[in-house]
């Protein structure tokens, strides 16, 4: 490619660019607004609710704690098995 040809076409380009009046540059400035729908601003409170709720639910957790530190929790193999079997078959 000829370098001169390359200057022609970028020529051509900057010819055609995009010259804005003088009043516009006198004009008071326009101030832009947001606005958030009422389903929006339900979005935003329940967003904050959720980040400030906990991610653990103590009072399911505590008393699994408690019985696996006494050495008292067990787990029903066969509802496990059942679970798993099923969780399979979902994911299938």
């Amino acid at each position: 490619m000829r370098i001169e040809a390359y200057n022609q076409v970028s020529s051509l380009y900057q010819a055609k660019s995009i010259k804005r009046p003088a009043s516009a540059a006198n004009t008071a400035y326009v101030s832009d607004r947001v606005q958030i729908s009422s389903l929006g601003k339900d979005f935003q409170t329940a967003k904050a609710a959720v980040a400030q709720a906990s991610d653990i639910r103590e009072d399911i957790t505590a008393p699994i704690k408690e019985k696996i530190n006494n050495g008292t929790y067990s787990v029903d193999t066969g509802s496990f098995a059942e679970k798993l079997l099923a969780k399979y078959e979902e994911l299938r």
